[in-house]
């Protein structure tokens, strides 16, 4: 598709539906590969009955289709949604299903159903009153560094399940117990599980190197082979092996619950119990699914929108009542709460999906599946699905997000880690909360006005009859920018004018709102619009990255100064433009070194020149001088820290000038 000439931009209606009827089939299909396990691994792993995540994913996939506006987006369970669900499970006195499904399963069940319809009656109201754009308001750190610690929780509570040992604690607890489940594993559910789990690790190396792999989903290679060993073992019936002197169970306590019939999901529907609403401890979750699961789900639609090879864009508000809607017939049902999901919507794009009937496709091909063959989908064993989900935790919490966060920004990072470090250590809400208010720390300690916290102080002038021009005073930061970002909208997009924000009076402009104002400029480049933001060469980044935070203050730079012979001033002055300094000073001057002070006193003819730039400027041309002059020539290098009001003033803007130029 990357090779495609995109002369025309597929749409969701009747004649989309049939032009690009095969593309969307053949998308669809995959994604159901893919979705199959993910949605029986997630609903174990949330306490809930194996059928809820293949309801949620039908519903959503129907429901969403034809509600929604986002073309390329798959609904259904997200592992986002794991330790949510499976703590109002637990809050409401089941064990997550690891000492089997009894009594006080089925009423914590039917309890988490109730807030789910509660906590999606809130998403439709969410979207009714455009309320979409609260998903702004959170620090894109915070929001990380929660994802990260929902990874390393999923990877903690499924590791064990991965080993055939019945776990459950405070994620914290857990991790001590780490070597316990190792000690404590049954040796053949074992072998599933960390067979499962080499699949999902070395897979993606396999497709790198053999791009027919790349194409057969790594959870569908993880069921074609954990189906047989399960069969292998004979899972399907009660027995016992012993194995150095240990006696270990077997049975189907290790395999997929599922309908023993054809059709036999339907008599797996329940319904919520809504006198759980009654107790106060159940409005904590509805707020949780609520907050969290809105705003993973407008994330996801965004990111996804960002890789539309069509660039169509989705509208926040109407894809949130398309949620919601879902959520509450899922809910109804017994199906676990759903999002916009983003591993399974990537794939959707990747496979060739041009509309929104991919989605369908998908949700269709699941209800088939689980309709028409449940007994072979009770063959799957507990520790293969596991194994997906570890490797799903693992990607949350990737080495990479600590990477790439500290390039960003030390304090971005503080951020990040704190937001994880409490959540693992009390709950999602307390942990947001957490890094949030040490954001804000942050952003009063580098000068930032309490008054403009949550308030943008902003100016609007006239430029000329096309264009407008926003001056922002005090801070453009996480908090403030709701406001700022509805009075950007309404002067560009809605006005129809290009529009230039003007941030050289502000003390701060913070990560998320730089990452944000490339947001805008997409959105306005749709329109074909033009938006520019000016004044970012007057405030200094808090890191090399472009997207790091600026603060109102000088910068540092370096002056490099280098004596040399006079008849080399135009060949090194050459030198150091080809290197990216923007400006230099050139003296003439007579001097002596060493070696004239040992040969008597005497004078020559030198140049004094002196370059200010950015520390990689400085070490390009230091570099210079090593390779080309010191060893030939007499030269005399000095370079000392110097405080600047504009670095950008000596950043190179243009490429290198040819050898030859003045």
């Amino acid at each position: 598709m990357a090779n495609e000439v995109l002369d025309e931009t597929p749409r969701g209606n009747l004649a989309g539906f049939t032009r690009y009827l095969k593309q969307d089939i053949i998308s669809g299909f995959l994604v159901f590969l893919i979705a199959l396990p993910l949605c029986l691994g997630i609903s174990l792993a949330c306490g809930y009955p194996p059928i809820a995540g293949i309801f949620t994913a039908i519903i959503g996939s129907i429901l969403a289709t034809f509600l929604s506006n986002s073309e390329l987006t798959i609904k259904g369970p997200a592992a986002g949604l794991i330790v949510i669900a499976i703590g109002c499970i637990e809050d409401f006195g089941g064990n997550g299903m690891t000492g089997g499904w009894d009594a006080s399963d089925l009423t914590a069940y039917k309890a988490a159903l109730a807030v789910g319809v509660a906590a999606a009656v809130l998403q439709v109201l969410f979207g009714f009153f455009r309320a979409g754009i609260l998903g702004e308001f959170f620090p894109i750190s915070a929001v990380h560094g929660m994802l990260a610690a929902i990874g390393i929780i999923i990877i903690l509570k499924q590791f064990p399940v991965a080993l055939g040992v019945s776990a459950g604690g405070e994620p914290l607890e857990m991790l001590k117990e780490i070597p316990h489940y190792i000690a404590e594993a049954n040796p053949a559910i074992a072998a599933i599980g960390i067979v499962s789990m080499l699949i999902m690790f070395l897979w993606p190396f396999a497709g790198s190197k053999v791009s027919l792999l790349k194409k057969i989903p790594s959870a569908m290679v993880v069921l074609l082979v954990a189906v047989p060993m399960g069969m292998g073992f004979d899972l399907l019936h009660e027995h016992s092996y012993v194995l150095q002197g240990h006696q270990y169970q077997l049975g189907e306590q290790y395999l997929v619950k599922m309908p023993d019939r054809v059709f036999g999901m339907f008599d797996d529907i329940t319904t919520p119990d809504f006198t759980a609403l009654s107790q106060m401890k159940a409005w904590k979750w509805v707020l949780m699914f609520f907050i969290i699961g809105s705003l993973e789900s407008l994330l996801s639609a965004k990111a996804i929108d960002l890789l539309d090879p069509w660039k169509r864009k989705t509208n926040m508000d109407r894809d949130m009542i398309a949620v919601g809607v879902g959520n509450l017939c899922a809910s109804w049902v017994g199906g676990l709460p759903m999002i916009s999901e983003i591993v399974r919507s990537k794939a959707n794009i990747d496979n060739g999906a041009r509309t929104r009937f991919a989605d369908l496709w998908h949700g269709l091909f699941l209800l088939a599946c689980v309709a028409m063959i449940p007994m072979v989908l009770h063959k799957i064993p507990l520790a293969a699905l596991a194994a997906m989900l570890v490797y799903t935790g693992y990607r949350l919490a990737h080495p990479t997000e600590f990477i790439h966060v500290w390039r960003i920004g030390k304090e971005q990072l503080a951020i990040f880690v704190t937001t994880l470090v409490v959540v693992l250590a009390t709950d999602l809400l307390i942990g947001v909360a957490a890094g949030i208010f040490l954001k804000i720390v942050f952003h009063v300690a580098n000068g930032v006005p309490i008054k403009s916290l949550f308030k943008p102080f902003i100016d609007v002038e006239e430029v000329d009859d096309n264009t407008s021009k926003i001056i922002a005073h005090q801070s453009a930061v996480f908090s403030n920018w709701i406001p700022f970002k509805r009075q950007i909208e309404d002067i560009g997009l809605v006005q129809r004018r290009n529009l230039i924000v003007d941030v050289s009076d502000t003390k701060l402009v913070d990560h998320s709102v730089m990452e944000k104002f490339d947001e805008v400029k997409r959105d306005f480049e749709q329109e074909g619009l033009s938006f520019e933001v000016r004044g970012l060469d007057t405030l200094q980044p808090l890191a090399d990255s472009a997207h790091a935070a600026r603060k109102q203050g000088l910068a540092h730079a370096r002056r490099l100064t280098v004596t040399a012979d006079a008849t080399r001033s135009k060949e090194l002055v050459d030198r150091f433009i080809q290197c990216g300094a923007t400006g230099y000073t050139a003296v003439p001057c007579v001097g002596a070194g060493r070696k004239e002070l040992q040969n008597g006193p005497e004078e020559v003819a030198q140049v004094r020149i002196e370059v200010i730039a950015a520390q990689q400027v400085c070490d390009d041309i230091m570099d210079l001088l090593r390779q080309d002059s010191i060893a030939d020539h007499d030269v005399t290098i000095c370079v000392e820290s110097v405080d600047v009001l504009r670095l950008g003033d000596f950043s190179p803007t243009a490429s290198p000038l040819p050898q030859n130029a003045h």
